[in-house]
């Protein structure tokens, strides 16, 4: 659903202006950002071609390449516009003029920092026009072999982005992932520097090709068997933080704000752009009957917890932390939470590959981490940890694969002394998927320490 956010448009104080070298061509090239007006979008113009063609930055002028995206209209092409579009996003510049003399934006140093702190430097000014925000109402996603992407409702107002990196254990580059809600000050200060990379081979075969003449080490990540050659790492999980970049980036060709929740596994430049399309192609075949009879119409209710604040109570971390949000909760009695089921699981690639079927045991592991939740509000979550004593009354009824979303309903709570159990029931849509009895002891972290 398309609604006119909260936010005013914003576009640039003044102008910018950034010089570097393409990493295609080798070519120098220089990029204005220049003010434009409301509701006209970000604009990439080709100086250097007789009349000035312009390209809007938009999914539907996205020209296939491989390892980059790029936008053509007629005869004007602009190659590699992931990282300015990535820091236009990550800054909240919904309308911009970017005038470039070559066909293509200066590699920098194979991030979006340049342009982004060209554009903070130039600031932004807002404009009496609302911001259009597209709210992803149901589960979409996109595959490409294990390549994954994903979007699934969240929570009002927001947009979430993970990137899980996984090459495999004969890669040097490290399995990675990396979680971000980006605001304009995050994603200078946490995504912007994150920079490009690939593998010395793959690098070889570029400058076979002529591609990167004029590129080095110094200019991006280049990763042999012992890791990076000539450079060093900002972030441990820097190639992690670069992909979310590119995302960023990439989703920006919607040409709207996104509300919701977004999550990929080892996607690229055109996994990305296809899920943009997707998202478009959900929004214009709804039913206009669905849609509010006004923009009065009253928000939904936000979460009673979102993952930031499950993740200061609970102790798991990616791959086995198995909540996305808390719904509703009412301490001591029950609980409702919510677990978005993603084509990038871990348990799916062996369980089963081809047939992806979420294990029963990791069902009953999401109630019990739902059940957890109501726990620590019982006991202090910095002293204790609960820990699974027995699960009776299993009945799994239903398969749960990638695209669903698995509500978690926590009821019957009781605790005495350090022991506390529940009922849960796990469901996809109307039907029940699993439910069983859960029985916790509750243990001092001293105890387990010694």
């Amino acid at each position: 659903m398309t609604t006119r956010g909260s936010r005013p448009q914003r576009t640039l104080a003044r102008e910018a202006e950034v010089r570097g070298i393409g990493y295609l061509l080798g070519s120098d090239v220089t990029v204005r950002f220049r003010p434009a007006e409301a509701d006209s979008g970000v604009t990439f113009v080709r100086a250097d071609l007789p009349g000035r063609p312009s390209v809007p930055a938009h999914v539907r002028f996205v020209e296939p390449r491989e390892r980059r995206t790029a936008l053509r209209r007629g005869e004007a092409v602009v190659e590699m516009v992931e990282h300015v579009m990535a820091a236009l996003a990550g800054l909240r510049i919904d309308n911009c003029l970017v005038e470039l003399d070559a066909p293509e934006t200066p590699g920098m140093d194979g991030s979006s920092l340049a342009f982004a702190r060209a554009i903070a430097s130039a600031g932004a000014i807002e404009q009496d026009r609302p911001r259009e925000t597209l709210v992803i109402g149901q589960p979409v996603s996109v595959r490409d072999g294990k390549a994954t992407v994903a979007a699934y409702p969240g929570d009002p107002d927001r947009l979430v982005l993970s990137y899980q990196l996984d090459y495999g254990e004969s890669s040097p580059i490290p399995a990675q992932a990396y979680f971000a809600e980006p605001s304009p000050e995050r994603f200078l200060e946490l995504i912007a520097p994150a920079r490009t990379f690939l593998l010395a081979a793959e690098a070889e075969a570029l400058r076979a090709a002529g591609i990167g003449s004029r590129t080095s080490e110094a200019d991006l990540l280049i990763f042999g068997p012992d890791g990076p050659i000539g450079n060093t790492l900002r972030f441990p999980d820097e190639c992690a933080r670069h992909k979310l970049l590119d995302l960023v980036g990439d989703l920006a060709l919607v040409g709207k704000d996104l509300v919701g929740h977004v999550v990929a596994h080892r996607s690229g430049h055109t996994l990305n752009a296809e899920l943009a399309r997707a998202l478009l192609a959900q929004e214009s075949s709804r039913d206009p009957a669905e849609e509010p009879a006004s923009s009065s119409a009253p928000e939904p209710e936000p979460p009673a917890m979102d993952i930031n604040a499950i993740m200061r109570l609970m102790p798991h971390r990616y791959p086995f932390l198995l909540l996305d949000r808390v719904l509703a909760i009412e301490p001591g009695r029950s609980l409702r939470a919510l677990k978005n089921v993603t084509c990038n699981e871990p348990f799916f690639l062996g369980h089963w590959p081809g047939r992806p079927v979420m294990p029963g045991v990791m069902i009953l592991e999401a109630m019990a981490q739902a059940a957890g939740i109501l726990i620590s509000h019982r006991f202090d979550p910095d002293e204790h940890m609960a820990m699974i004593a027995s699960i009776d009354d299993v009945k799994l009824r239903r398969q749960v694969v990638p695209g669903d979303q698995l509500l978690l309903e926590i009821d019957k709570f009781r605790c005495r002394s350090r022991m506390a159990e529940a009922h849960g029931l796990a469901r996809v849509g109307d039907q029940v998927a699993a439910e069983a009895r859960l029985r916790f002891a509750v243990v001092p972290i001293g105890a387990l320490a010694a």
